[in-house]
């Protein structure tokens, strides 16, 4: 699978999903980097590596349900759920006020093995947000994985919470 890691590095340099310079994140922090996944997840290239990997991943851990939250990870999880063919669940930021009200959209069944994909992680916070969403609502996550880790912090957060974030790529695999 690393020549697969390689090759999903040189696809997001080509694509220029990593930028560096000096950029205000949307936390109003400075940084010497920019991962723009929105980039990466509107490519089929890279949705299709990014699938390949993560299906190779599990395909021998029982999972019953890819899930991805809203809105970065929703294509990585809909692209890996047709490569694996393990139906997936949508978790949103916020129950809606119309319609369902559902914060999990798709079939969610007391007990399923979940996986929950994310585009990209700083802390971490989101995704923790994702995974007590999924089970308070009778789901036991198994694993996160991530396309690009920023290495600030995500993976010893998650620890924190009992749960392993297996980053794809980390932000330091990019020769800046």
């Amino acid at each position: 699978m690393k020549n697969k890691k390689n090759e999903l590095i040189e696809l997001l340099k080509e694509k220029e999903v990593v930028k560096f310079g000096k950029f205000i994140l949307s936390s109003g922090k400075e940084s010497d980097y920019y991962v723009n996944m929105k980039m990466a997840i509107t490519n089929p290239q890279i949705l299709k590596a990014i699938a390949i990997i993560v299906s190779s991943q599990i395909i021998d851990d029982n999972i019953n349900k890819v899930a991805g939250p809203a809105l970065g990870a929703v294509p990585i999880a809909t692209a890996v759920s047709l490569e694996s063919e393990i139906p997936m669940l949508m978790v949103r930021k916020a129950k809606k006020g119309y319609g369902t009200s559902q914060l999990i959209e798709g079939e969610l069944k007391e007990g399923d093995s979940i996986i929950v994909v994310e585009d990209v992680t700083t802390t971490g916070n989101s995704l923790i947000k994702a995974i007590k969403a999924l089970e308070e609502n009778g789901g036991k996550v198994k694993k996160a994985v991530v396309v690009v880790d920023r290495a600030e912090g995500a993976i010893e957060n998650l620890k924190n919470e009992g749960i392993v974030l297996e980053p794809l790529i980390s932000i330091n695999d990019f020769n800046k």
